[in-house]
């Protein structure tokens, strides 16, 4: 691997040219050559994955045909993704400024995405399967800002997506040039690891997946034991697909997941096929979701989900990684051990609760002696569910606003929900059908606590 270039020598300058700053890279730097060898295995996985839904849409093929359906998808997508690939490859460049990264791409519409390094939230690292067997990988960076908050670069050897993360994220928190270029990196501490053994058993646990078993079960009995019943089989593709589905993203995905601590956030490691470092800092955690699924609550398991600032409810699409997971299976020790950390007063034990009103028990027989809102001096918490428990925690400095709603039902039952708004994310931070003067104050306190 090469070094990455000094980002603290001046270019020099020609009379009557504009001033360089200092720190600027003018000739910039490509990503790997590897990058149009990757694309076009990509893109032949795609032509594959098109031809098996022409088969599952309806499409006949000979054993011959099939044959030659094949190749040409692989061929044809092999060829385009190459062409694609290379020049991808040859029209970008990075540039590593006295301020901010500059990517400029485009073969026909040039671009040039900037980022400046005061705006810089995160830097994560993703080697998705193809990529991660020439041991190349993919840096995510994330802004501060709307929805065109994250950039990408595709796709660079392993170690110098390392050392490029080392340096912008120097770079984002006030180091100098030469500070940045020399970084080392930054040791931390492994709070846990979730082995296989525990992510499966989890899985085969959950109550979606025992429902996709038991209808491909059920499926298969109606098909094979009912007269002219053959049709039901059908059903059994999009059932697998939802199976797979739910494997993929639990189980593959979450593959030795390794949740570890620095001076500046937690950082995620995990995947089997593909590999993904996310880091989350301290400064950008909106919110934690606590789900306790039926099964599980009876072994005491948790799962702990986060809302990020500029992630949202998003997941890789390309990898199958939920970027809002912070522990996919937790004993309850461990789990108010990190809530506590990212969120300071997060104990539902520990705050004073306010259940809903029992007037409210029409919008859920069972469900509404499970409803409870409380409040601690540095969090707002939501709890309810029955079957699968949830609880929303919300710090008050990162509440962004509250909403008192209340419907034609709720009018003529006196009650109505507080909303406390963060995000778009896991976390539903909402105490539903309490009383409705109980319910106002609660709504007033709130507004008071959220930051002004």
């Amino acid at each position: 691997m090469s070094e990455l270039p000094p980002d603290d020598l001046e270019s020099p300058e020609e009379p009557g040219t504009p001033a360089v700053p200092a720190g600027a890279q003018t000739d910039g730097r490509r990503t790997h050559p590897l990058t149009a060898l990757v694309q076009g295995g990509i893109w032949a996985g795609l032509g594959i994955v098109g031809l098996f839904n022409a088969f599952v849409n309806g499409d006949t093929f000979s054993l011959f045909s099939g044959a030659i359906a094949v190749a040409a998808a692989v061929a044809g997508g092999l060829l385009i993704g190459l062409v694609a690939g290379f020049l991808r490859w040859y029209f970008t460049r990075y540039f590593i400024d006295g301020t901010e990264l500059r990517i400029e791409s485009g073969v026909i519409f040039r671009t040039s995405r900037r980022i400046p390094y005061e705006r810089l939230q995160s830097v994560d690292i993703d080697e998705p399967f193809l990529a991660r067997l020439v041991k190349l990988s993919e840096l995510h960076m994330e802004m501060a800002g709307g929805g065109e908050s994250r950039s990408t670069l595709r796709f660079l050897p392993l170690d110098e997506s390392r050392q490029l993360r080392r340096v912008l994220l120097a770079r984002a928190h006030g180091a100098g040039a030469d500070e940045a270029v020399g970084v080392a990196e930054e040791q931390r501490e492994v709070i846990t690891v979730v082995g296989p053994d525990r992510i499966i058993i989890g899985t085969l646990l959950s109550l979606d997946f025992l429902f996709a078993v038991a209808a491909i079960v059920t499926l298969l009995i109606v098909g094979f034991a009912v007269p002219d019943a053959w049709a039901v089989l059908g059903g059994i593709i999009p059932t697998g697909f939802w199976l797979v589905q739910i494997i993929g993203s639990r189980v593959i995905a979450q593959w030795n997941f390794t949740l570890s601590r620095g001076s500046r956030g937690l950082r995620i490691e995990r995947g089997l096929l593909s590999r993904s470092s996310q880091t989350i800092p301290y400064e950008r955690v909106q919110g934690i979701a606590v789900v306790e699924p039926f099964i599980w609550r009876k072994l005491g398991w948790q799962r702990l989900s986060v809302d990020i600032a500029g992630y949202g409810a998003s997941s890789d699409e390309e990898n199958g990684v939920s970027d809002t997971t912070l522990l996919p299976i937790s004993d309850p020790p461990l789990a108010r051990a990190v809530a506590e950390e990212l969120i300071a007063g997060s104990d539902p034990d520990a705050v004073e609760r306010t259940p809903v009103s029992r007037r409210s028990w029409i919008f859920a027989p069972i469900g509404y002696r499970f409803r409870w809102v409380g409040a601690s001096d540095r969090t707002f918490i939501a709890r309810e569910g029955w079957i699968s428990r949830h609880a929303d925690l919300v710090p008050h400095h990162k509440t962004q606003s509250v909403a008192l709603r209340q419907g034609p039902l709720q009018r003529w039952r006196k009650v109505a929900t507080v909303e406390v708004h963060t995000p778009p994310g896991p976390v539903n931070a909402e105490g539903r059908h309490l009383d409705a003067s109980v319910a106002r104050d609660i709504a007033d306190q709130q507004i008071a606590r959220a930051p002004h």
